[in-house]
């Protein structure tokens, strides 16, 4: 199943600008830090009030104080959750990213949702190299795709261990922001829900790349819904479709995301499913990651 109802989130203890995930993250934006945990944390309670308002079950974990993890709001890149209880923790650039695997975080998860097969990864920290998690790869899980584009943190060789370990073709390019950096997280610039992609394929300069995407994207059955790279840059790539107690789609990105988009592009995304967006601005501006990064899907 591409949805699920259940999810992951961690409320965060000490939320702030994070300059070691900030070499190679241009979203990332240090701003004011004055009382910045308690903004952070007001965003993200509301954020999870509006998600179990439309029926999205949200198990939230509290960060911890030691050790300080000022990305622990960002679960979805050192773990992820799979069918038949296999899950998997990913090797993370940002050394103090690291510190994220908590094992009081997963003995919750493995006692309540019953995951019993671990797949790690992680062992490729000693080479540095990286995939994290559904930020390194947005999975078409139905049709086992795992598009990726390369960067420091998502790296060739890993992507192809987790692709032949979990039976995943890999749909591998190179994108770009404005000023020609390497795009951080595919997450940020695509997002894959069940009949529909949405995609700044402005940001794929390679030509032979860009139509090797679009051709697996229309040959899936989905449609292509693109956005640009100003989009992009307010976060209108990062979101993720989930499935309500009630069977019903819903799309949840930042209100950001959702303000940026025209009447065509939100009327076509409203077609497909209810629109859940919640302000998360100082979330964003300091981590450097948006609604879907805050999320782990719990596929049981």
């Amino acid at each position: 199943m591409q949805n699920t109802s259940k999810v992951l989130m961690i409320r965060p203890l000490h939320f702030v600008y994070n300059a070691q995930t900030a070499v190679n993250n241009r979203f990332q934006v240090k701003g004011d830090q004055k009382n910045l945990t308690e903004k952070a944390v007001k965003e993200f309670d509301h954020f999870v009030s509006a998600l179990r308002q439309k029926g999205i079950e949200v198990n939230t974990v509290e960060d911890s104080a030691d050790p300080h993890t000022p990305d622990a709001i960002f679960p979805n890149n050192w773990i992820s959750f799979h069918e038949s209880g296999v899950y998997c923790l990913y090797p993370m650039f940002a050394p103090n990213r690291r510190q994220e695997r908590k094992p009081e975080v997963l003995e919750l998860i493995k006692q309540k949702f019953h995951y019993h097969h671990l797949i790690d990864f992680t062992h490729y920290e000693s080479q540095h190299l990286f995939l994290e998690g559904t930020g390194s790869m947005v999975l078409d899980r139905e049709k086992r795709y795992a598009y990726a584009c390369l960067s420091p943190r998502t790296d060739l060789r890993v992507l192809e261990d987790f692709c032949k370990k979990l039976n995943y073709q890999p749909v591998v390019f190179h994108a770009t922001d404005k000023s020609g950096q390497d795009i951080y997280h595919t997450n940020v610039m695509m997002c894959v829900a069940d009949r529909f992609v949405v995609i700044c394929l402005d940001s794929i300069a390679d030509q032979t790349e860009k139509k090797q995407v679009t051709e697996t994207i229309l040959s899936s059955g989905k449609e292509l819904i693109p956005i640009s790279l100003t989009q992009m840059n307010q976060f209108a790539g990062n979101m993720l479709q989930l499935e309500n107690d009630r069977k019903e789609k819903i799309l949840v990105m930042s209100t950001a995301a959702w303000t940026c988009l025209d009447l065509d592009q939100q009327e076509k995304l409203a077609k497909y499913n209810q629109i859940l967006h919640s302000s998360l601005q100082h979330i964003e501006t300091n981590g450097g990651g948006s609604a879907r990064c805050m999320i782990a899907e719990l596929h049981t």
